[in-house]
């Protein structure tokens, strides 16, 4: 177990390893909450599908080739 100390303002560090572990990087947010004497601090789940959007630009070819598949099933 790591001990750190409190900053004036209230600021702590958390271990490289356990920021590492945790994929914790500058501007990841944090929640903190405090269940009886203790304060939690856990990374906030991020949405993957949402930062996924626009990965793979297509321009719509995709989509259209999809529409146009669907319809030549439809045909049948």
């Amino acid at each position: 177990m790591t001990v750190v100390k409190a900053t004036v303002k209230g600021q702590i560090l958390i271990p490289a390893p356990i920021r590492k572990k945790l994929a914790i990087v500058k501007g990841t947010p944090l929640r903190i909450f405090q269940e009886g004497n203790r304060i939690l601090v856990e990374p906030v789940q991020t949405d993957i599908v949402g930062e996924g959007r626009g990965m793979l630009k297509s321009g719509g070819r995709v989509l259209k080739a999809l529409v146009e598949d669907r319809k030549t099933e439809a045909a049948r």
